[in-house]
């Protein structure tokens, strides 16, 4: 069986903006990871479609696993999603004003960034 690719969810707010970029092979785990950031109204648009999925989130404090290692804590947040449904778009434009993406620098961005700098005789 062939495993799922990862997809890129686009997190919205009221106003149709783009706010946050969250990955999962499933919409559902890509809202998992906007829960667990606080969000509580989760509209997720599947990036390349016009499907919007859209969520109730929260976080709770639970009890740590048995058998978790020593350093974590005895309280830890879990997120919990419940899928309200799915809305097709007819046009991707936000209705408010518009919202610039900045992308971090990772290691391997200033890892490959450091390479590409040394000079070669």
């Amino acid at each position: 069986m062939a495993e799922k690719e990862m997809k890129n969810y686009a997190l919205r707010d009221k106003n149709g903006n783009e706010i946050a970029v969250f990955t999962g092979k499933a919409p559902r785990q890509a809202a998992l990871k906007a829960a667990n950031r606080g969000y509580t109204e989760i509209n997720l648009r599947e990036k390349g479609t016009k499907n919007v999925h859209i969520f109730s989130g929260e976080r709770i404090q639970v009890s740590k696993p048995k058998g978790a290692p020593a350093w974590m804590p005895d309280k830890i947040w879990k997120p919990k999603v419940k899928k309200e449904g799915i809305i097709k778009l007819e046009t991707i434009e936000p209705t408010g004003e518009k919202v610039v993406v900045v992308k971090r620098k990772t290691k391997a961005n200033k890892a490959a960034k450091g390479a590409k700098k040394t000079k070669t005789k």
